[in-house]
């Protein structure tokens, strides 16, 4: 027997409007939700897309200002490194004329020493301890003084060198650094939405643990540009103070000098007077003793002259002895010619006394002359001294202002 199929069951009419209205409802709640979604999606888009423009332009204006900051900050440094650099430049130059002037002192200290080498050479009295010793001495402590202190100035000089090439160093690699900053910012400010190398880095969002504050960055680089302006300012300091000790060294070096040549030329001149005056008093020396030359000779013949009278008055006085008997009788003829030989002897005797003195006086003069010509060699060996070794050698002695 067949099976029967039961068929569906049958929906009333209401039912099947109610089943439609219910389906026109729900359709419309699902399309209006869906509506009101996209509004919201199209708003919060619009919004969102408005909020990171709006983010990015505030980020390209930090960026901007940022940028701004770093340049202004990049002058002030180049600035500063250009004027502390042209300093040191100067103070450079400065040490070479501290190092020339150093130099120099050598001549004149040599020329100084050998002065008072080659016065050493005087003899007899004038191996004295006169206003030249005393100035040259003084001359030689000068130099050495001098050359001490522009020593000193020089290792200060060098030091500050020193002092503007750290604080140099330290400006140059601040710019560096904001040289390689401010590339790395400009690249920041180039990127956009379209630039095809951006990429997700999300290990990126962080503060670096080794950062530092806006006002840490700003101190760091104000402090580099104190530091470089306080050596700067000590450089020129320095430098003003190293004009001064060239010019005032120089000057005390020349005065000394000068005085020096004062006082040799004034000994000189009185060494040539003392010279010139035994010069005089030995040719009256020489004259006097050619005049006592003669004076000897002169008593000499004058003894010999009474030797003929002395014979004819002893040869009378023994002839007469020969009278005979009455006739040798004691007449004033006999008392005369004694008295005639008494006299004669006397005279002789007398003359013979002051031929002595006259020969002394001669000797006296003779060692005079000689003492005299000694002096007077002793005086011209130290006016060649003084003049042709000393004050020649003098004339080459050059004070510079460096």
């Amino acid at each position: 027997m067949a099976k029967l199929i039961q068929a569906p069951p049958k929906f009333l009419p209401q039912e099947w409007r109610l089943a439609n209205q219910t389906r026109y409802d729900s359709s419309e709640v699902q399309r209006i939700n869906s509506e009101r979604v996209t509004a919201e999606s199209q708003r919060l888009v619009d919004e969102i897309e408005k909020r990171t423009q709006k983010t990015q332009k505030d980020v390209n204006k930090k960026l901007e200002q940022r940028i701004a900051d770093v340049k202004y900050w990049d002058d002030e440094l180049n600035r500063k490194l250009e004027e502390l650099s042209n300093e040191t430049d100067v103070l450079l130059t400065y040490k070479v004329r501290l190092e020339k002037a150093i130099e120099s002192c050598n001549e004149p200290l040599r020329i100084a020493q050998q002065c008072l080498s080659n016065r050493e050479k005087r003899v007899g009295i004038d191996l004295v301890h006169d206003e030249v010793e005393r100035e040259l001495i003084k001359e030689v402590e000068v130099i050495h003084g001098v050359s001490a202190l522009l020593q000193r100035t020089l290792e200060q000089t060098n030091e500050q060198i020193r002092l503007n090439r750290s604080a140099k160093y330290y400006l140059e690699k601040d710019l560096k650094d904001k040289f390689t900053a401010l590339k790395l910012d400009d690249y920041c400010s180039t990127l956009s939405n379209n630039t095809p190398d951006i990429k997700y880095t999300p290990n990126s969002v962080k503060i670096e643990g080794n950062s530092v504050t806006p006002e840490d960055w700003e101190e760091f680089s104000n402090t580099n540009i104190l530091k470089a302006d306080k050596q700067k300012n000590n450089s020129l300091t320095l430098r003003t103070l190293i004009d001064s000790i060239l010019s005032q060294t120089a000057e005390d070096l020349r005065k000394q000098c000068e005085t020096v040549n004062t006082a040799m030329k004034n000994r000189l001149k009185e060494t040539k007077a003392a010279k010139n005056k035994l010069e005089e008093h030995l040719a009256k020396v020489m004259e006097e003793v050619s005049s006592q030359e003669k004076n000897i000779d002169y008593l000499k013949k004058a003894i010999n002259d009474k030797e003929a009278p002395m014979k004819v008055a002893e040869t009378r006085l023994e002839t007469r002895t020969q009278r005979p008997n009455v006739e040798l009788c004691r007449d004033p003829a006999q008392y005369r010619l004694i008295r005639e030989v008494h006299e004669i002897t006397t005279n002789v005797e007398r003359l013979q006394e002051m031929l002595a003195k006259a020969e002394a006086e001669l000797r006296g003069l003779v060692r005079s002359q000689l003492s005299l010509e000694e002096e007077i060699e002793v005086k011209a060996n130290t006016v060649y001294i003084d003049e042709v070794l000393c004050m020649q050698m003098r004339e080459a002695i050059s004070i510079n202002n460096f």
